[in-house]
């Protein structure tokens, strides 16, 4: 069900995981950072008490030693005196008790600035920021204070031992208190860490906790974007990848219902059009190679007209002359006449003549008849099939048929083939890849030079290999012979067609063809290498298969 979410859908249930998980980290360690700065100012702030608490025990002391400073002074007041020395000491003890009215408005004051201490202190979990007890002891103090304070007020306590005793025990009890105040701090630094280390054991388990809670999560994270994201990017870009290496047949398969699964399908979509347009194309291209050699055919058959044509009044024009020849002797003999006026008995050496003349008649005639017929063979379009074909006997016939051109005489070809060399091959293409190569050849030829034609087996295949000692090549015309278009004839002599349809046929019938040239002046060699038939019988002579 979750590989059917939307992608946005499945993008937020990663992100969601994602900040949740910043978010317990962010938390617990914002928790831990927090609760350590509240310790630390908890501490600070009760650290603070401690000079106050002390100054108030100090005061303290000092009340008690003014009050034993009166008492001493009383004790002498009430020993036998004269009237000098009592105006004297009553002068003094005066003089005391207003500086221990002045310490005890001083004590008052530092009781109320550790009172004004308790009162800003910020409430927090931490057990050392508890002043409770604090606060009772100093509402004791207060009282304890009040108490001398009323008591400092009633002048008579000088004489009266009794009240100064009680005087006396009263700031002994606020010494007493003003000492407890720091204890409790103290008291509570020593078992501060038993206090707490509940406190920090639940925060360590709470941190572990968070921290794997948080790892899970992650992982969670993790695994959802390899399944829902990277895995498929990933079958994605290799499918694409083995699409564009030229396997049109594969087809990406995802196992998601989102948008990466409609990605998928459009791709291979895309795909499956594109091969058949491929297809579409291919077909385009054989039909329109198979009509270019058509019409290179049909030149050819044009090219080789203007010199069989020639070829061709030779024997004519002997049937003309015999014609003309015969055509008088049997005027003769049908008349009786003997223009010559010889014997009857000589006239079977004119039935000779006449034979002989009928005789050149059948042969040129016949002669004739055979160019003609090279001729219309070589026109034909090719079979639709490949057959058994002896090459051999394919090469000889165009070169048979080439050597009657009056344009390449004064030029050699030598055929080398001894051995039948048999393959599957349309004869008609075959044809027109030797024709191209050989007037090829010869048109890079002076007169007297030689076209050399071997042909035979190599390697399980055959060769025909066509060698001149031409104009030559250089490496720059090498490099783009077979290209559409090229040649280096002049704009009437060739359209730069030949030796591409060449290519074209050699690489229908899965050969090769390869041209080398060791420069200009030194010649050309093309080398055309196709497969042999698998069983070379049954082949007819003449290059067409029985």
């Amino acid at each position: 069900m979750l590989a059917r979410w939307p992608i946005r859908l499945k993008l937020l249930v990663g992100l969601g995981l994602l900040v949740l998980v910043v978010t317990i980290l962010a938390g617990s360690g914002l928790y831990a950072t927090y609760s350590y700065r509240d310790l630390v100012k908890s501490l600070s702030w009760r650290v603070n008490e401690l000079p106050v608490a002390a100054d108030l025990s100090r005061r303290v002391s000092d009340l008690r030693l003014t009050l034993g400073e009166l008492h001493a002074l009383r004790d002498r007041y009430s020993s036998s005196l004269s009237e000098d020395d009592r105006d004297r000491l009553l002068s003094q003890i005066w003089d005391v008790r207003q500086q221990f009215a002045l310490q005890l408005k001083q004590t008052e004051a530092t009781l109320d600035d550790y009172r004004t201490l308790l009162k800003h202190k910020r409430r927090t979990e931490s057990q050392i920021a508890d002043n409770q007890r604090e606060r009772v002891t100093v509402g004791k103090i207060e009282a304890a204070l009040l108490r001398v304070h009323d008591a400092n007020r009633d002048e008579q306590w000088i004489g009266d031992a009794g009240r100064g005793n009680q005087l006396d025990a009263e700031l002994e009890h606020l010494q007493m208190l003003s000492g407890e105040l720091p204890s409790h701090l103290h008291n509570k630094l020593a078992g501060f860490a038993v206090e707490v280390r509940s406190q920090y054991r639940t925060l360590i388990v709470g941190t572990w906790i968070t921290s794997i809670t948080a790892g899970l999560l992650f992982a969670l994270f993790v695994r959802l974007s390899w399944r829902w994201i990277l895995h498929p990017l990933r079958v994605i870009i290799h499918g694409s990848r083995r699409v564009a290496g030229g396997e049109f047949g594969h087809r990406i398969r995802l196992d998601t219902d989102d948008e990466m699964a409609e990605l998928a399908e459009a791709l291979n979509d895309m795909t499956a059009r594109f091969r058949n347009i491929r297809d579409d194309l291919d077909a385009q291209v054989r039909e329109r190679t198979k009509q270019v050699v058509r019409n290179e055919q049909l030149a050819s058959v044009g090219f080789l007209a203007a010199g069989v044509a020639h070829e061709i009044n030779n024997p004519l024009a002997s049937i003309a002359m015999c014609a003309e020849s015969l055509e008088s002797r049997v005027g003769e003999l049908l008349d009786g006449r003997q223009p010559d006026g010889k014997p009857p008995e000589e006239h079977d050496d004119r039935h000779e003549v006449i034979r002989n003349y009928l005789r050149m008649v059948q042969d040129e005639a016949f002669r004739c008849k055979e160019i003609t017929e090279k001729l219309l063979d070589f026109s034909r379009i090719g079979q639709t099939q490949r057959q058994h074909t002896e090459l051999r006997e394919l090469v000889r016939g165009v070169v048979d048929m080439v050597g009657h051109l009056g344009k390449y005489q004064g030029r050699q070809i030598e055929f080398d083939g001894d051995e039948p060399v048999v393959a599957a091959v349309n004869a008609q293409e075959i044809k027109q890849v030797v024709l191209n190569l050989l007037t090829n050849a010869l048109d890079s030829l002076e007169v007297g030079g030689t076209v050399w034609i071997e042909l035979g087996k190599r390697d399980g295949m055959a060769q025909l290999t066509l060698s001149d000692n031409g104009c030559g090549m250089e490496p720059d015309v090498l490099e783009h012979v077979f290209e559409p278009f090229f040649t280096r004839r002049r704009a009437d002599q060739g359209t730069g067609l030949g030796l591409s349809i060449t290519y074209r046929i050699i690489a229908d019938h899965g050969g090769t063809i390869r041209a080398d040239s060791a420069g200009l002046g030194e010649g050309a060699t093309f080398r055309v290498r196709l497969p042999l038939a698998a069983v070379e019988k049954n082949v007819k002579r003449g290059g067409r298969a029985a």
